[in-house]
C-alpha cells in the first residue's frame, strides 16, 4: 500500500523513513495506537456520536439547547446492548453529515486508511483509542477501519447483568465505567486494554497528549503523528485544544515541545475524503 493521498513532502518522508528503520524491532512489539474522532473521521460541527444521541433526544444542535451529560447518558439507558448495536448500525446507515451531506463511510479520512494499511503491511497490530463511546465504535470498526471490535478502545458505559427469557443479556445504564478515555486515562486503558507500549501514536488534540507521549517516552524507535485541521475548504479550520478539558495544553504546542510530526490536512494531504 502507497500513501497515494499524501503529497511529497517532510511529513509522508517521515513516515516512510521511520517504518524502513524498524527492521530490527519484534512484529510482537509493533503496536500503533489512533485516535478516533478528528483523526480517522470527521468531527465537526460536532462528535458523530453527538449526533447520534442528539436524534435519540429529539434536539437540533443547531437550534436547541444542549442537554446536561446525565441526560445524555441516560439516553440510551436501559436497553440491552445488542439493542444498543442494531440502534447505532441504523442510525449511521441513514446518517447525513449536515454540511456534506454523505453517510458517515464518507467523512473517514481517505489518508488515514492508506496510512493504516501500510502499517499493517509492516506487520503492526492497529488499535483505535477513541474518547468516544467504544460501544459506538466497534459495531463499524471491522467495515471502515479494518480493526476488529476487540481492537477498539474508549470510553465505556456500566453495564448489568440480566437474563430475559432464559437468555443472558447486558444492559446499559446511565453511568459511566469510568474516567472518560481522554488524556492519562487513554494511557491507562491502552496498558489494560493492550499490554504493551504503542510505537505509533497518532491523534489531533490535548486529550490525545499523553497517549503520544506514552509512545514517545518508550525505549523502542516511536512515530508520533498529530492531524491538524487547517483546511476550511475542504474540511473545518481549528486548532487541538481538548473539549473535555480546555485548560489543557493545544496539542500543536505540545508537538512542537516534543518534536513530533505534524500533519499539515491543507499541505500534506491531496484529498481529504475518499
Amino acid at each position: 500500500m502507497s500513501l497515494d493521498s499524501w503529497n511529497d513532502g517532510p511529513v509522508r518522508q517521515a513516515i516512510l523513513d521511520y517504518l524502513d528503520r524498524i527492521d530490527d524491532v519484534a512484529p510482537a512489539d509493533r503496536i500503533a495506537v489512533v485516535d478516533n474522532d478528528g483523526t480517522l473521521w470527521c468531527e465537526k460541527p460536532t462528535y458523530t456520536q453527538a449526533l447520534f444521541i442528539l436524534q435519540k433526544l429529539g434536539v437540533d444542535p443547531a437550534h436547541d439547547e444542549i442537554p446536561s451529560v446525565q441526560a445524555l447518558l441516560e439516553a440510551h439507558a436501559g436497553i440491552t446492548t445488542d439493542e444498543f448495536d442494531a440502534e447505532v448500525a441504523q442510525w449511521l446507515e441513514a446518517f447525513r453529515h449536515p454540511r456534506f451531506g454523505v453517510p458517515f463511510t464518507g467523512l473517514v479520512y481517505a489518508p488515514m486508511l492508506e496510512l493504516l494499511a501500510l502499517l499493517r503491511e509492516h506487520q503492526f497490530r492497529v488499535f483505535v483509542v477513541t474518547g468516544g463511546g467504544v460501544d459506538f465504535v466497534r459495531p463499524v470498526a471491522t467495515q471502515i477501519y479494518g480493526v476488529e471490535p476487540d481492537d477498539v478502545v474508549g470510553s465505556a458505559i456500566q453495564v448489568e447483568f440480566a437474563r430475559e427469557d432464559g437468555r443472558v443479556v447486558l444492559n446499559r445504564t446511565a453511568k459511566l465505567a469510568g474516567p472518560p478515555d481522554e488524556g492519562p486515562p487513554k494511557v491507562v486503558n491502552i496498558h489494560g486494554h493492550i499490554g504493551r507500549r504503542p510505537l505509533v501514536a497518532i491523534g489531533n488534540s490535548a486529550g490525545d497528549a499523553e497517549m503520544l507521549e506514552y509512545a514517545h517516552t518508550g525505549s523502542l524507535p516511536s512515530l508520533c503523528l498529530v492531524v491538524n485541521h487547517d483546511d476550511e475548504e475542504r474540511e473545518y479550520a481549528y486548532g487541538g485544544a481538548a473539549l473535555t478539558n480546555p485548560d489543557a495544553e493545544d496539542i500543536l504546542v505540545t508537538a512542537k515541545r516534543f518534536n513530533w510530526t505534524v500533519v499539515s490536512m491543507r499541505d500534506d494531504w491531496s484529498r481529504v475524503f475518499g
